[in-house]
């Protein structure tokens, strides 16, 4: 009889020790999260750093990846603001493959770029085609008194835990065509296929 309590104890201790985890899990990644977005918003590219998947910029070195980052952000052409300081994130599901545990987090993520030369009618049709274009929207439109364009956009983040981020959440930022590269190439068919990408 004492047996078989013990054994129903060590089974409950066992379920809600693995829905506490996973109740942890799903904190943490949501706490992570909007900080990336804030750091985002911020232009905070060393906190953006310190939460991107390490792979991304190991090649090229940290400092590398925080000035190419600022650069995406402000450059002699023109600056990108996030419009709105807080979204809400779509998180999907954490789906768990090969040791490592993955999510598709997704926001609507409005942008304004604020061009430093004064475009005119046919300067501004062709910005608003690349616009298009690197943003994956149609959504973009221009404001000639302010010499900017509202881009209307999803952002999709990928959030990994594994071994080289030692469990803790990390990040692909697909806006980013190198970090949608990398994420391909470290990452098979049938996972990408399972995170519906």
């Amino acid at each position: 009889m004492i047996k078989i309590r013990f054994m129903k104890r060590l089974f409950i201790g066992i379920l809600l020790l693995g829905f506490t985890s996973h109740s942890q899990s799903i904190e943490s990644l949501k706490t992570a999260s909007k900080k990336l977005y804030e750091a985002n918003y911020l232009m905070d590219f060393e906190a953006v750093a310190a939460l991107t998947y390490p792979k991304v910029y190991e090649e090229k070195g940290k400092d590398d990846f925080i000035a190419s980052s600022d650069l995406k952000y402000q450059n002699n052409e023109y600056r990108v603001r996030l419009q709105l300081e807080t979204v809400p994130l779509q998180m999907g599901a954490i789906k768990k493959m090969e040791g490592k545990s993955f999510c598709v987090i997704r926001c609507r993520n409005p942008l304004r770029y604020f061009f430093e030369t004064k475009l005119n009618t046919e300067t501004a049709a062709e910005k608003a085609v690349w616009l298009k274009e690197i943003n994956k929207t149609k959504e973009v439109t221009f404001e000639p008194n302010r010499n900017s364009f509202n881009v209307k956009k999803t952002t999709t983040y990928i959030a990994v835990s594994d071994e080289s981020t030692f469990q803790e959440w990390k990040f692909f930022n697909f806006d980013d065509v190198d970090q949608f590269k990398m994420f391909q190439k470290l990452f098979g068919e049938s996972i990408q296929k399972e995170l519906g990408l």
